[in-house]
């Protein structure tokens, strides 16, 4: 008769993960450049390009997030900073782009030149609307007040006769009275002819240029945001803008972290995304404790030795399905987060329930990554690194890195350029994917795709062989 532990392994579920599948193709009259990609990750924050880039800090800061949703994806803010440091990245991707600007900035007409340069400074604005008892009297940009004299006063170097517009004007008379009047920013006034917002010609040539960018109703770049355990850092993430609150912990099966995600759903009027987790029972909790979105991956990632130092972990492919499963139950959203290589695996992903994958080392060493572009024997590379890494853990929580056991490792990749161009790679293996498929849409992907389980010599047919692959090498230095 088995006993408990010999049982264990006999009653062992098999797991798989991206190599160990193909999808199958199916009879189609899809053309990959007219499949919609757009997917939702939660019930207000929906994508035009299922990628969410990872909040680590060499993924993901400032130029990373503002590009992410300008591409139709989203940015992840990573928390390896000081509350207050975020939600300063927070705020400034938020007031990045805006289809109206509801806080303006403005002056009287004392203000000295003084006072303006102190305040454009400290604002990062440019032009200031003046204001006497409560009306619009000016406009001074950084053209007037530059090169002037400090202490000259505002009256004195204003604009007039200021071209404003009534705030309910519709964008193309707007972008019309921009034209007409050769002007970059147009004030607007409600009907006590009170200022109530501004429109400015570079939001508008932004709104056209990224026509499927990730935007608020108010035409802001969405930004999602990580924390960890900390009420006082989401507090700060919200008011700063933040649109969703992505709790970043290493075990999002933890009763903590289901608690936590039960305090701010009770607490905060938010989107929520929680993880990471690889089982269906937590993602029972954690939509249950009012998680929006649950975040799979326990251990896959490039830089992740959680399954080499403890043990722990579920194959990524298979991990995603079960989640996805409970998932999709509840109306929640999930997102695949690790041991994706390639656009093949962002579609396997999606074939198996995942509504968004998150990406860190496809990302890493772009041109929107935080850190410096490094020089080593003529080639360039830029930093990556783990946050359970000793570096990252060390940083975090003011301690010795020695103090830890770490669950990630540091190095260098290779410097790939401009993120945007990887997006359109990525975007456009998965739309292939979805023309040998048959799928039109997101939802078609995951109803309609079928899998076949590969074996070893399949996964070798997979990749290009007997071939020296000069797609990388210069004509003259091919011989």
């Amino acid at each position: 008769m088995p006993g408990f532990f010999s049982r264990k392994l006999r009653e062992a579920e098999t797991k798989y993960t991206f190599g160990d599948f193909s999808i199958v193709p199916g009879a189609s009259n899809v053309i990959p450049l007219e499949t919609d990609i757009t997917t939702q990750i939660t019930p207000h924050v929906k994508l035009s390009v299922p990628i969410i880039s990872a909040p680590m800090d060499t993924v993901t800061g400032f130029d990373m997030a503002v590009v992410m949703s300008r591409l139709g994806g989203l940015g992840a803010v990573h928390h390896n900073m000081s509350a207050d440091k975020q939600a300063e990245i927070v705020r400034k991707i938020k007031k990045y782009e805006s289809l109206i600007i509801r806080d303006v900035v403005t002056i009287s007409p004392d203000y000295t030149v003084n006072d303006i340069l102190d305040l454009s400074k400290e604002k990062a604005v440019s032009s200031f609307p003046v204001i006497e008892n409560g009306k619009l009297v000016g406009m001074i940009t950084e053209r007037d007040f530059r090169l002037a004299k400090p202490e000259i006063r505002a009256a004195e170097l204003m604009t007039k006769d200021v071209v404003s517009a009534n705030e309910n004007i519709e964008m193309e008379e707007a972008i019309k009275v921009l034209h007409k009047n050769k002007i970059e920013k147009l004030p607007l006034l409600d009907k006590d002819g009170k200022l109530s917002g501004m429109i400015t010609l570079r939001d508008i040539l932004n709104r056209k240029k990224y026509p499927n960018a990730t935007r608020d109703k108010n035409g802001q770049l969405v930004v999602a945001a990580a924390t960890s355990l900390d009420e006082n850092r989401v507090e700060k993430l919200l008011n700063a803008g933040a649109d969703v609150i992505i709790i970043e912990t290493a075990h999002g099966h933890n009763k903590r972290v289901v608690e936590f995600t039960r305090l701010l759903r009770k607490k905060f009027d938010c989107e929520i995304i929680a993880g990471n987790i690889a089982t269906p029972e937590a993602a029972e909790d954690l939509i249950s404790a009012g998680a929006d979105c649950v975040k799979v991956g326990v251990g896959p990632g490039s830089i992740c030795t959680t399954r080499e130092v403890t043990g722990v972990g579920v194959p990524q492919l298979g991990a995603v399905a079960d989640v996805a499963d409970v998932a999709s139950k509840y109306d929640a959203y999930c997102i695949a987060d690790g041991a994706i290589r390639t656009s093949g695996d962002i579609a396997k992903a999606i074939s198996v329930g995942a509504d968004a994958v998150m990406l860190g080392n496809l990302l890493a060493g772009t041109k929107e990554a935080p850190g410096e572009v490094l020089l080593r024997n003529g080639r360039k590379f830029k930093r990556y690194r783990g946050m359970g890494s000793k570096g990252a853990m060390a940083e975090r929580y003011f301690q010795k890195a020695s103090k830890f056991v770490p669950e990630g490792v540091a190095g260098v990749v290779p410097f790939k350029g401009e993120v945007k161009d990887i997006i359109f790679s990525l975007s456009g293996g998965l739309r292939s994917s979805m023309g040998y498929v048959g799928a039109k849409n997101i939802k078609e992907m995951k109803t309609k795709s079928k899998l076949v389980r590969i074996s070893p010599q399949g996964n070798i047919e997979n990749k290009p062989f007997n071939i020296n692959i000069t797609d990388d090498v210069e004509p003259s230095q091919m011989w």
